[in-house]
């Protein structure tokens, strides 16, 4: 990866911040971007000591905000000649009471989905001038515990507010395979993973009691972190998949979807209705 810029979101902790070591091992230039910039410059100070690379950047992203989105687009436009990978990695997930983002959006379906929908949006440009680039979308099988109403995708006062988190990395399904469609032939590669069930930051906002038997099963049965970064990596890294397109991935291998998952119309009004919820603009880029 030497040579290589890797943007990737929620790089301060669990499987992105492995996944940052990793390729900082490997030589890339990352830029860590996240929300808690305490926890992703100890985070970077730690991986550049560990590594020896200097070449990790902490940049302010929360993908909650479409102001924060944007205004990180703009200095990453900027400031940066190519992108040669980006991993949408950062995701949150609430217990039982839903929160609202700035904008008016349910906070985990903001975070989750449409930030990274807006994002992938305004880097598009950059991204088809680096080709070969690659997106990479860190989903979850969870997503077969769900269903994605298209005409309610901003599910405010859902209950409980973890099921959204099922709805939210199935939207991420349905977007990287709309995506990986109209990418094709523009040297830029999309393709979407379950990291497998982590023992991971994501669990920290079940509440106790709850939160007592979810510590043991993670402990005993999850993943570490470094084990559910190995398909990001893959994916962002291997030359087995370079030319590989609009693919789902577990275990560094590629896996199949439901039949529901692979509704190309349902995924193309998703799609659509996700434009017009981030509010893009005609001047902003188009995919």
């Amino acid at each position: 990866m030497e040579g290589k810029t890797v943007i990737i979101t929620g790089a301060n902790s669990g499987i992105g911040k492995e996944t940052a070591r990793d390729l900082a091992k490997r030589g890339a230039r990352i830029i860590m971007a996240c929300r808690n910039l305490e926890t992703a410059n100890a985070a970077r100070d730690e991986i550049a000591k560990e590594t020896a690379n200097n070449k990790l950047i902490v940049k302010k992203l929360d993908l909650g905000s479409f102001q924060s989105v944007r205004e990180f687009a703009a200095d990453i436009l900027k400031t940066e000649s190519k992108i040669d990978v980006l991993i949408h990695n950062a995701g949150m997930a609430l217990a039982f009471r839903g929160q609202t983002s700035v904008d008016g959006i349910e906070l985990t379906m903001a975070t989750n989905h449409f930030g990274p929908f807006l994002l992938t949006h305004l880097l598009i440009d950059l991204l088809k001038k680096s080709a070969p680039a690659r997106i990479v979308i860190v989903a979850s099988e969870l997503y077969r515990l769900a269903s994605v109403n298209e005409n309610n995708l901003n599910p405010i006062g859902t209950f409980p507010a973890a099921y959204l988190y099922y709805v939210s990395k199935y939207a991420n399904i349905f977007f990287a395979r709309e995506l990986s469609k109209r990418l094709t032939g523009t040297g830029v590669t999309v393709n979407f993973l379950h990291p497998g069930m982590i023992d991971s930051g994501i669990w920290r906002n079940i509440p106790f009691p709850l939160n007592l038997p979810m510590k043991a099963i993670t402990k005993g049965f999850f993943k570490t972190p470094k084990g559910g970064a190995q398909t990001t990596i893959y994916l962002a890294t291997s030359d087995e998949v370079a030319n590989v397109n609009g693919k789902y991935f577990m275990d560094c291998k590629e896996a199949t979807l439901s039949p529901a998952a692979m509704d190309v119309e349902k995924g193309i009004r998703i799609w659509e209705e996700s434009v017009k919820i981030c509010k893009l603009t005609p001047q902003d880029p188009k995919i």
